[in-house]
């Protein structure tokens, strides 16, 4: 897969991008990644970016210029191919007026071949760069960045996890937190909690523990230690319930719960009333 960043700081690229899985995943040919300076596709002596809004307002706003100039000299298909089904090319802007980034986006976007990333400065991007060059624009979170690089690295980082071959174990991406796919669940998702194995069904993770199984008198769970995985598949369950209903609970409206999910959910909520 193909990443294209187009920036007004290529250096910052440097760093975010050389270590753990994303380093791995270049090394082994999996991913590209082509940072592109956008000062290199202006036409002035100063190599300017940037300039005033139209109808006044405070700072600078990224021109179109030097990005039309960019995708153009990449031999990016045209928008109307790209908008076409199955293209396998898009163009994201990185914006706070972007859907919001979650790993149903990411698993969209890994599908293409390759994906360019605008990364918005200052005060914004000229609205033509949205309305007529970018597929679509995306956000990282409801907080506004001094610019789009940190959020372009969180998109190549996110996207290159669900690579074939980019993690040493496969079944990793699919037990994550956010995965947005039902886990399987033996004879079926109504028959009982998904194994410890399989994705969290869109639900936050359940506590991981390792050794020493006593820790300054902080202990592991007995439930993690007894060999039953019956048992430990639904002590999992429970607590992944447990942290998704106290600290996104706004998950659980888009999630398939299974009857056992919802028994253990309406146990935790008649715990939660006794306190």
């Amino acid at each position: 897969m193909k990443f294209e960043i187009l920036t007004i700081f290529p250096d910052f690229f440097r760093g975010p991008l050389d270590y753990g899985i994303v380093r791995k995943a270049r090394e082994a040919g999996l991913i590209d990644i082509g940072i592109h300076d956008l000062r290199a596709f202006t036409e002035d002596r100063h190599r300017t970016v940037d300039d005033r809004p139209f109808g006044g307002g405070e700072g600078m706003v990224l021109k179109p210029e030097p990005i039309f100039g960019c995708l153009e000299a990449m031999a990016v298909s045209s928008r109307d191919e790209r908008l076409r089904p199955n293209a396998r090319e898009m163009v994201v802007l990185l914006s706070p007026q972007g859907q919001l980034f979650t790993q149903a986006v990411a698993q969209e976007l890994v599908s293409r071949d390759r994906v360019a990333m605008i990364c918005g400065r200052y005060e914004g991007v000229d609205e033509r760069v949205s309305v007529y060059l970018a597929d679509r624009e995306i956000s990282v979170g409801d907080f506004v960045l001094s610019g789009g690089e940190l959020g372009a690295a969180i998109l190549v980082d996110t996207m290159t996890r669900l690579i074939p071959g980019a993690l040493g174990n496969a079944a990793s991406a699919q037990q994550e937190s956010f995965t947005p796919t039902m886990a399987d669940a033996g004879d079926g998702a109504e028959n009982g909690p998904p194994s410890s194995t399989c994705g969290s069904g869109g639900l936050l993770d359940y506590p991981h523990y390792t050794r020493p199984a006593e820790f300054r008198g902080m202990s592991v769970p007995e439930v993690l230690m007894n060999g039953n995985h019956d048992e430990i598949r639904r002590w999992r369950r429970r607590q992944a319930l447990q942290k998704t209903l106290a600290n996104r609970p706004d998950l659980l409206r888009g999630v398939e719960l299974s009857k056992e999910d919802r028994k253990l959910l309406a146990e935790i909520e008649a715990g939660e009333e006794r306190r």
